[in-house]
């Protein structure tokens, strides 16, 4: 086995999300041997979206201008905004076309394991946002997982103390589109049960 450039080319492919010792190496040999050229491309690709994409001070997502072209859009909503743990959730969103409001990203959600607490997040920064007195409500488009949970439990309870006129809502949790009740688990079918809405 190649030692030096080779190993450390695999450990920094290595590193990315979905990628194990094996991936990253097939990657970097794959890269090593392309005759097209694709590793120099990859490389100045990399180098011009690091100099380039820049994030954004007022709700935290990337773009290559600040603020993003979201924040900037006149046509979008201030009076609501929803917050996502980060920008692919944001990008998720976006994807379906369905919501013309403003966003914040918190940069993660709080993990006692992990040792990411209140002041690692961007809960400082929502805050700011919403003492402009332009917000009517927050959407907590949070995952439905411990974190997600305590995280939008914390946000709730610094939202309604500091503006308790602001209304807070949560994504509704439960049966997915398409989906049937005989291959869904007993958590997903309890909580869709206690979500349910009046038809």
């Amino acid at each position: 086995m190649l030692d030096g450039p080779f190993e450390k080319l695999v450990k920094q492919i290595s590193v990315l999300p979905g990628l194990g010792g094996r991936s990253a190496r097939r990657i970097a040999l794959h890269l090593l041997t392309d005759k097209t050229g694709a590793m120099k491309t990859l490389a100045a690709t990399l180098s011009e979206a690091s100099a380039s994409v820049k994030t954004c001070s007022i709700c935290n997502t990337l773009d290559i201008s600040d603020p993003c072209k979201i924040c900037r859009d006149p046509a979008r909503s201030e009076e609501v905004i929803c917050v996502v743990a980060g920008v692919a959730d944001l990008w998720a969103i976006e994807r379906t076309g369905a919501f013309r409001g403003s966003y914040h990203v918190l940069g993660g959600l709080l993990s006692a394991l992990d040792g990411i607490g209140p002041d690692d997040l961007s809960i400082a920064g929502l805050m700011q946002r919403l003492s402009g007195g332009q917000t009517k409500e927050v959407i907590l488009a949070l995952s439905a997982t411990v974190d997600g949970q305590s995280t939008a439990h914390v946000l709730s309870d610094h939202i309604t103390q500091a503006a308790p006129e602001i209304k807070i809502s949560r994504l509704a949790h439960g049966v997915p589109v398409g989906g049937e009740l005989d291959y869904l688990d007993d958590g997903t079918i309890s909580t869709a049960l206690k979500s349910r809405a009046a038809v």
